[in-house]
């Protein structure tokens, strides 16, 4: 498998734990001292972990560090908005939109010389 696209897919998984440990807690946790909601999302995060340091590894042997960070702002981005919509119930807003084609610009500058 290309390793870009493996870098993605696992920087996905490990957004998505990510974004389980950094937000769920508001939703489901609400009622407990934040100290337990802290170690829950500690043990969470180890499995984000589990993904993304060997797809920053694996990204790295074809990518810049930037090039790596810009791609997890971009999942980062891909992930939240629908778990915040689904998952949290926050409305959609176009401001989403906005910071996503903010990030395409991102993309474009990090990338350019790359296809050019």
């Amino acid at each position: 498998m290309n390793p870009v696209v493996k870098t993605v897919v696992l920087l996905t998984c490990s957004n998505v734990f990510m974004t389980f440990a950094w937000y769920a807690h508001l939703k489901e946790l609400n009622n407990r001292t934040w100290i337990v909601a802290a170690l829950i999302s500690w043990g969470i995060a180890l499995f984000e972990y589990l993904f993304q340091v060997p797809a920053n590894r694996i990204g790295y042997t074809v990518l810049t560090v930037g090039q790596l960070k810009i791609i997890q702002e971009v999942i980062t981005l891909s992930v939240f908005v629908p778990f915040s919509v689904l998952f949290l119930k926050e409305p959609l807003k176009l401001d989403y939109l906005w910071a996503g084609l903010c990030l395409l610009g991102a993309v474009y500058f990090m990338f350019r010389g790359k296809f050019a």
